[in-house]
């Protein structure tokens, strides 16, 4: 993978990820200009990059599973965007392991986010469950994260494992 184009995503996910924090949305810009440097990108690094089949196997999954937990309100839509445009900035050989990182990052950081969700409100939780009221307990559990700060953390480590490829 080349440097450049490790590096350009980092420091974009630094961005996409605070802005996703301070405002709950993830820009259309951000996936613009993805693709736009993925154009690039086919040019300057034709070893890594092509236009084939293969390259938006990830990306067309990511938008189609995305519209369907859009649908469902559990994912926003400039995530699976993101993740759309991300993914044609990473060489497909590496689709397959930055996917496993992203989805043990989702894990870890849901599994943190429910587990402390269940502890600050386990009182009201006790309270619903009696009282047998299941929109109670979906307004406890029905809460959105940003995500792209995931992104961010699945990538850096992402880019620790592979950092060989990366930078020699």
């Amino acid at each position: 993978m080349p440097i450049a184009v490790y590096l350009f995503l980092v420091v974009q996910l630094f961005f996409v990820a605070s802005n996703d924090i301070a405002h709950k949305k993830i820009s259309n810009f951000w996936p613009l200009i993805n693709i736009g440097f993925y154009i690039i990108s086919v040019f300057l690094f034709p070893n890594q990059y092509m236009f084939s089949f293969s390259t938006f196997v990830f990306p067309i999954a990511f938008f189609v599973v995305g519209v369907f937990l859009f649908s469902l309100k559990i994912m926003g839509a400039g995530d699976s965007k993101y993740l759309l445009s991300f993914y044609l900035l990473i060489p497909v050989s590496f689709h397959e392991s930055a996917f496993i990182f992203l989805a043990y990052s989702t894990v870890v950081v849901g599994l943190s986010l429910l587990l402390t969700n269940i502890m600050k409100r386990f009182d009201i939780i006790k309270l619903a469950i009696r009282t047998r009221n299941i929109r109670l307990i979906k307004t406890i559990f029905g809460q959105r994260f940003s995500y792209a700060p995931v992104i961010l953390v699945s990538w850096l480590w992402f880019g620790w494992t592979i950092r060989q490829k990366i930078f020699y």
